[in-house]
């Protein structure tokens, strides 16, 4: 977690069992997670060289993993989460760290895919639930929803409304995820049997 935590609220909402929310960096998110009595910590950047050249991306990696491993983290939800984190901490979750991403993947990659999408001029856009990996926003997709760009568009107003998609979409997929463990299953394929257009 790293920014405004609506789609954290969109998963409390809807009843989803959260053991931690964790944060690279003091946001929002963090208070929203304490106001509903979730154990809510911060694993600041800040402690392994912030946003510097010198950032030890393994160090940290490392020291999240160990984290979410002494809260029994079963599944990883990442929203908004703004570091991209290393094979020690992919390892110690295969397969079971999800993401969203304001884009119909593999477009538009990155911190900057809405903006993105308005200069390509795109008819569409949408969000993508994905399992994350070490490269950035490339694992197997698990869901997606469309969502149209309007000429009068900016980035603020997309966005938003691309949100509103993710508000709904991750927690169903999480839900499903979910279920999947509690039934000894593994919860993806390669075919991505969640993926919804």
């Amino acid at each position: 977690m790293s920014g405004s935590g609506t789609i954290l609220e969109a998963i409390i909402n809807a009843g989803i069992d959260i053991a931690l929310v964790a944060s690279d960096r003091p946001c929002r998110g963090l208070e929203v997670a304490r106001a509903a009595g979730v154990e809510a910590l911060l694993v600041d950047r800040a402690d392994y060289g912030g946003f510097s050249a010198g950032f030890d991306r393994e160090g940290y990696s490392k020291a999240l993993a160990q984290v979410l491993v002494k809260y029994n983290v079963d599944l990883v939800a990442m929203a908004g989460f703004g570091t991209i984190t290393t094979g020690v901490f992919h390892e110690a979750f295969p397969g079971r760290v999800l993401n969203t991403h304001p884009s119909l993947l593999p477009d538009f990659k990155g911190w900057h895919a809405v903006a993105q999408a308005l200069e390509a001029k795109v008819a569409e856009s949408g969000c993508t639930v994905h399992i994350a990996t070490e490269e950035l926003d490339n694992g197997p997709v698990l869901a997606q929803r469309r969502v149209p760009v309007y000429e009068s568009d900016d980035e603020s107003t997309l966005h938003e409304r691309i949100k509103d998609v993710e508000r709904q979409l991750y927690p169903l997929v999480l839900t499903r995820v979910m279920a999947s463990l509690d039934e000894g299953r593994e919860p993806i394929t390669v075919a991505g049997t969640l993926k919804e257009n």
